[in-house]
């Protein structure tokens, strides 16, 4: 241990200037106002901010994603109030590790001066380890500044949680996403070899991790790229190519192909033609069939709801008979599929979906939803003001269930066809409730 968290290394609270030293590293802040994303807890009106002018600090637990400065905030605050700062991690410390470090506390608090104490991922100490803060930070020996990722109303001890404020540190948007990348860029004296396209493609993929966010920006530093990346030329950088498929099979997927579209252009005299070519040719039932549980879905999706279910259910009836007799079951699945009504709307909403949901990354849902099993999670708002759509006349409260940081997104738009007509005309009905409920 006494090379991980040496003292003198400890005490230092400023970032290591070295050239060497990472660049998140080096450009950690040096005051609070250099702090990012955080100005709720570092402003003149935020709980940090005051406890810093008042010259009183208390202890807290840092609770927010990776790379949103709770190292930093801590080592900032040692410095502005003149503790002696001591961290630690829970991942690497143990009980003989405690100890040490409480009585070098104790003594230091017996001289007249306090410890900020941080402890990085505290929620790893199990519950006996959690009590043997209590008789320090009770007595003011340390100020406990802990930092974790995860709910402490789970991870932490009730008797720890009433001892220390819960201060919650917000993801880093886009905007302070990238006033990180004008900083390391000042600090190189280089800018990022990157158009403005793959510079928000970058600056997205962080998730709202600056750390992250500062390591990929270094990576590019470092090649001594003369022309700007596209985003696609960027990818190919920072991230690892995907495999690809074997393609020496080719008339396989050839009349694969050709089946899928014959039953997505409704022509059931092709599909059952492609359908028996393959069959002939010996390829495997299970694999026909996988595809066509999956034309059920991506093709035909809720203007047939019982497409998937044919689907399926040829699949149980193959197994369950062989060949050549379950055959016939494939058939009937093939040929419900290829005169269904079709509607993609599933499926273009799901992809919809998931770039949307690459693009915010981790947003919160509004507060209002989340469950709140927890005292703590009931202070801070969570589950306030929940409408209980049942409660309501029409069986539906209108209430909005998107992020706060986010619009509401049409996703899915059901066609005029099928079952998705009907969808389509429920659709509008609840819009039509919501608007009312709103004006």
């Amino acid at each position: 241990m006494q090379g991980l968290f040496d003292e003198k290394d400890q005490h230092d609270g400023h970032s290591d200037n070295s050239p060497n030293s990472p660049l998140a590293d080096r450009l950690r802040p040096r005051r609070l106002s250099d702090v990012i994303g955080q100005d709720h807890l570092v402003g003149e009106n935020g709980t940090i901010g005051r406890m810093v002018a008042a010259g009183r600090l208390s202890s807290i637990v840092l609770w927010g994603p990776p790379g949103t400065g709770k190292t930093s905030l801590a080592r900032l605050l040692a410095d502005q109030t003149d503790l002696h700062y001591k961290a630690i991690s829970a991942v690497f410390s143990g009980v003989a590790e405690l100890k040490k470090v409480f009585a070098e506390a104790d003594m230091r608090f017996q001289s007249g001066k306090a410890t900020l104490l941080f402890v990085d991922e505290i929620h790893r100490f199990n519950r006996s380890q959690q009590d043997s803060f209590l008789p320090y930070v009770e007595k003011g020996t340390v100020v406990l500044v802990g930092a974790t990722t995860e709910n402490p109303s789970f991870e932490l001890n009730a008797a720890l949680l009433s001892r220390a404020q819960v201060l919650i540190l917000n993801r880093l948007d886009t905007m302070a996403l990238g006033e990180l990348l004008e900083k390391a860029e000042k600090l190189e004296g280089i800018s990022l070899p990157l158009t403005a396209e793959s510079r928000e493609a970058l600056v997205a993929s962080a998730d709202g991790d600056g750390r992250f966010l500062l390591n990929q920006a270094e990576t590019l530093l470092s090649l001594n790229i003369a022309d700007p990346l596209d985003p696609s030329q960027l990818a190919k950088i920072l991230h690892r190519r995907m495999a690809v498929y074997d393609k020496d099979r080719e008339g396989h997927y050839n009349l694969i192909s050709a089946l899928h579209k014959a039953m997505r252009g409704s022509d059931p005299q092709a599909s059952l033609y492609y359908l028996a070519r393959m069959l002939v040719a010996g390829e495997q039932p299970l694999f026909l069939l996988r595809r066509i549980v999956r034309f059920a879905s991506e093709d035909i999706g809720m203007a047939d709801p019982q497409a998937l279910v044919q689907a399926l259910a040829a699949k149980q009836a193959y197994e369950f008979l062989g060949s050549p007799e379950g055959e016939l079951a494939i058939v009937q699945a093939c040929l419900y599929c290829a005169t269904a009504p079709k509607s993609n709307a599933a499926y273009k909403a799901q992809k919809a979906a998931w770039k949307s949901a690459k693009i915010t990354g981790s947003l919160m849902p509004p507060q209002n939803i989340l469950n709140a099993p927890t005292k703590l999670m009931k202070d801070i708002g969570y589950g306030k003001d929940y409408s209980y759509d049942h409660g309501t006349d029409d069986g539906f409260s209108g209430d909005n269930y998107w992020p706060d940081e986010m619009l509401a997104e049409q996703y899915y738009q059901p066609v005029d066809r099928g079952f998705e007509h009907k969808i389509r005309e429920r659709l509008d009905y609840w819009e039509k409730l919501r608007a009312e409920k709103m004006g």
